[in-house]
């Protein structure tokens, strides 16, 4: 999987030609230094490329088109160092179709209140330069995000950061194909969805394969193969006695490694980013495919168990903006409900897929039965997650559009499972168990969801942006009479939109 260091953000300044060539000079040498500044600050991720001063509706529109065609842009970050007349920008940012930044800033951190002149005005203008900028970029409509500080401020470059993190998982999410295996779980809704649609607006393409193909894969796995992976488990996690070298449920284990290997060879030679499973079509192979889907997701695959290929989608997005940052990411499922006063909470975890980059501790990998399926007991790995905060998300199809609803969330400390050997977590979602759980059902939210450590609410609030799509948060300021008149507010909205268009 890759990071980021494919990827440039291209840095683009707003003036015009009124005030002379010195200042035209003036306004590249600044936008220069402190492109280099941003750069060297070591606080974004990904590389900002100065793409020179604009002064007209031309050179706007050139500018704009060329960021379109580059596969290495993944977003426009605008700046207007003097006063740029909005109307240069109206064709270039109709043209515009990669994520865009206003970047209200100036160069100068303070105002040298003893040596200002006139000069200095006419050519440091900012403060309304950018609000000519910010006025035609809301009449046409268009999202972006703005952020307001220095350039030399942390805070202000840690917004961008984010914003950048999303770009990237944008532009990663537009090419992402999503291999099922079978179909859904029968006569279930929330999963389901419009896949038309969904490429059209998220840039998802998902395809179905039988698992007979993933079979036949799986059947040219050596096993030498095998051998290399088992050996690898036995580096990376504790085995429990059942499972190490002679132990009874060996075997299990090797199946389990030679349908990761399969899996993965699969997903590589069709170019996928993300998959799904179905525990009723499962024939051909050993066990529901757990262990390979918990490891698989901690690469940077997309899952989603029984067909479910939006969480798999936006699993796969949330991974791609959180790399490089410690806490992890995973599928999860709200499983059983833990009442217990202020500290009610919800049990999270799945029959197997849970990844391990949650986990608390070094993960055990054991083999059980399971009920369900009807196949061979199945390897996977034991553990309960961090404590701390984090974001659940999920993505619903309403029909005339999808929603994404993010819920603020607290890991707490989970108690042992004895007798039931899966991965879990234990959270109580903002703003408490009975808010929070209940404007999550009002929303129409899904029991499969992405949660991350890492994430907030303002990566997917950008990600919203950058899609086009609706979002509705669940946090510590909610109540449900505010929410219930939110999401009647955006229904109206949404069926007037779609009449008028």
């Amino acid at each position: 999987m890759k990071g980021f260091e494919n990827f440039e953000v291209w840095f683009v300044t707003g003036a015009q030609l009124l005030y002379g060539g010195d200042a035209v000079i003036a306004v590249d040498a600044h936008s220069n230094e402190m492109v280099k500044g941003l750069n060297n600050s070591g606080n974004l991720p990904v590389k900002v490329v100065y793409k020179g001063t604009v002064n007209s509706a031309r050179e706007v529109t050139e500018t704009l088109k060329a960021a379109n065609n580059d596969p290495h842009c993944i977003g426009v970050i605008t700046w207007m160092h003097t006063f740029s007349p909005a109307k240069m920008w109206i064709h270039g940012l109709q043209e515009l179709r990669k994520p865009l930044l206003h970047f209200h800033t100036q160069f100068n951190k303070e105002i040298p209140w003893e040596t200002m002149d006139m000069d200095f005005m006419n050519l440091n203008q900012s403060a309304h330069g950018d609000r000519e900028f910010g006025h035609i970029v809301t009449r046409m409509r268009k999202n972006r995000k703005v952020v307001v500080g220095h350039w030399q401020d942390p805070a202000a470059q840690a917004k961008i950061a984010v914003w950048m993190r999303v770009a990237a998982a944008w532009a990663d999410a537009q090419d992402m194909r999503i291999i099922r295996f079978g179909d859904q779980m029968n006569n279930v809704a929330v999963t389901d969805g419009d896949k038309v649609e969904a490429e059209m607006r998220l840039g998802y393409h998902v395809d179905y394969y039988p698992i007979a193909d993933l079979v036949a894969v799986q059947d040219q796995v050596t096993e030498a193969e095998v051998d290399a992976l088992v050996a690898e488990y036995e580096k990376e996690y504790d085995l429990a006695p059942n499972c190490q070298a002679g132990g009874k449920d060996r075997q299990q284990v090797r199946n389990a490694a030679r349908e990761e290997i399969a899996l993965r060879h699969f997903l590589q030679e069709k170019g996928a980013k993300a998959f799904t499973t179905n525990f009723d079509d499962l024939a051909g192979v050993d066990q529901l495919p757990g262990l390979a889907c918990q490891r698989l997701m901690a690469e940077g695959y997309g899952f989603g168990a029984e067909g479910d290929w939006k969480t798999a989608a936006l699993y796969r997005t949330m991974w791609f903006m959180g790399q490089g940052l410690p806490r992890g990411c995973s599928f999860l499922e709200d499983y059983t409900l833990n009442f217990d006063g202020e500290k009610s909470a919800i049990l999270q975890a799945h029959m197997l897929e849970v990844c391990p980059l949650i986990a608390e501790h070094k993960p055990k990998l054991e083999v059980h039965p399971l009920g369900i399926g009807g196949k061979n007991d199945p390897a996977r790995l034991v553990f309960t997650s961090k404590q701390g905060a984090g974001v659940a998300a999920t993505i619903v199809d309403m029909g005339n559009r999808f929603r994404l609803i993010v819920n603020e969330v607290d890991c707490i400390k989970s108690k042992e499972l004895p007798k039931l050997p899966v991965a879990s977590a234990l959270w109580i979602p903002r703003p408490s168990f009975e808010v929070g759980a209940a404007a999550w059902i009002l929303a129409g939210g899904t029991h499969h969801t992405s949660f991350s450590y890492d994430l907030t609410t303002e990566y997917l609030e950008d990600y919203a942006d950058m899609a086009g799509i609706e979002m509705v948060v669940i946090d510590a300021n909610t109540t449900i009479p505010q929410f219930k008149k939110e999401l009647r507010l955006n229904e109206i909205f949404y069926m007037l939109n779609k009449a008028l268009c």
